[in-house]
């Protein structure tokens, strides 16, 4: 019976942590968000949640996050022009 008790709850965990992974982003660590900075300005990013983007205000540029990876190439950033 105590193995029966312990095997139920693991399965519960299981099956209710990947509900809430699939229905939200992975974010962005905190701790990375403290050692990353914008490749073209080497200044600090921000992190927009909505956008999913890491932003260089100093560059106006915008680095898209995919899969919970930054992706901090010049080429892959979107302009924030000026406005």
């Amino acid at each position: 019976m105590t193995s029966a008790a312990k095997t139920a709850p693991e399965s519960n965990v299981g099956s209710h942590d990947a509900a809430p992974s699939a229905a939200n982003d992975p974010g962005v660590d905190p701790r990375l968000l403290e050692v990353l900075v914008c490749p073209v300005s080497r200044s600090a990013l921000v992190y927009d949640r909505e956008a999913n983007e890491l932003i260089s205000r100093a560059a106006g540029l915008a680095f898209p996050i995919r899969n919970g990876v930054p992706i901090m190439l010049r080429d892959e950033a979107r302009d924030l022009g000026a406005k």
